[in-house]
């Protein structure tokens, strides 16, 4: 359905500057259980993802490209889900949920650039994987520390550009309304209260672009490991070493798009029908499952980071 033309003067827009976030209002009851489920959970994500960038930074013998790589995935978990945590137990204890304006529309970046500077960062790892098992005798010349710190700036510099430029545009948007139906602020929801007589195509033009580019990570991502496969069949030590380091990506890959592409099929496509609880998990899969599943799944199976970790542990069990 069309957007009704704004019927509010442009003055009066001007001093409409709070969102309200309608996804919390079916958890009234169960404010306080949910509240400290949703606090344990955040600490958890934060120990862990923690506890693995220190590792890496205080061990120099984890000074390697993979470990580098997987340090800003996690401190990217970190930027991701601060962004959202903090402003959701709030809400939770707080009679309404509002949000300003400015405030809105920095959620959306931050939402919209952890997401897609994780496939950025799945990309790069992918990329590393190849070097490391298909080409090994060129993989110190291509993954230099100078070329590892320009992919690593690409891919937290692109998502950061690209969504600078999207809520640029959106924040020039007349709004019909000013009433968020989820739990956080999503850009392409702000778009769609825009007024019918709107020009929305620069916003539009935008998505797609986006959606180009990251397409594009996810076919060079199949690429390399087109790649992996049919190197690892060949040797044994290529098999161990696909087993160690490229199952807890593939594992975090599959996982990540899984939750993401749901997530943004039923917020374009989904029926608001279904139970407000259940609308609610959809649209934090994303923020609930890859924070937490990544550091745990790569502190487990790579082999170096465990060592580390089973070493502190019997230290501290010394003292």
């Amino acid at each position: 359905t069309q957007p009704p033309s704004c019927q509010i003067p442009t003055s009066e827009l001007c001093s409409l500057t709070i969102f309200t976030l309608s996804g919390i209002n079916e958890t009234m009851n169960y404010r306080l259980t949910i509240f400290s489920l949703t606090l344990l959970y955040y600490c958890m994500i934060l120990f862990f993802n923690i506890s693995l960038v220190t590792i890496i930074i205080v061990d120099e013998n984890l000074h390697e490209p993979m470990y580098i790589l997987l340090c800003s995935f996690c401190i990217n978990g970190l930027y991701g889900t601060t962004g959202f945590y903090p402003k959701y137990l709030l809400d939770l204890l707080s009679s309404s949920q509002e949000i300003s304006y400015e405030g809105c529309l920095s959620q959306a970046f931050v939402m919209y650039s952890f997401a897609c500077c994780d496939l950025s960062i799945l990309a790069v790892m992918a990329y590393d994987r190849y070097l490391a098992i298909c080409r090994p005798l060129h993989y110190h010349s291509f993954m230099s520390k100078r070329k590892l710190s320009a992919l690593v700036c690409f891919s937290w510099l692109t998502p950061f550009c690209i969504f600078s430029i999207s809520i640029i545009l959106t924040s020039n948007l007349k709004l019909y309304g000013l009433k968020i139906q989820k739990l956080f602020c999503v850009n392409w929801i702000i778009v769609k209260l825009a007024c019918s007589d709107t020009d929305t195509v620069s916003n539009n033009i935008i998505s797609y672009a986006t959606i180009f580019i990251y397409v594009f990570h996810g076919f060079f991502i199949i690429w390399t490991y087109m790649h992996l496969i049919r190197t690892c069949v060949r040797s044994t030590e290529d098999r161990i070493k696909f087993m160690q380091t490229c199952v807890p990506h593939l594992i975090s890959l599959v996982t990540f798009l899984v939750v993401i592409v749901f997530d943004l099929m039923y917020m374009r496509f989904g029926s608001t029908d279904l139970p407000q609880s259940l609308q609610n998990f959809i649209s934090i899969e994303f923020l609930l499952i890859p924070p937490l599943m990544n550091p745990l799944i790569y502190g487990f199976k790579l082999t170096k980071i465990r060592n580390k970790i089973l070493l502190f542990k019997k230290e501290g069990n010394l003292y």
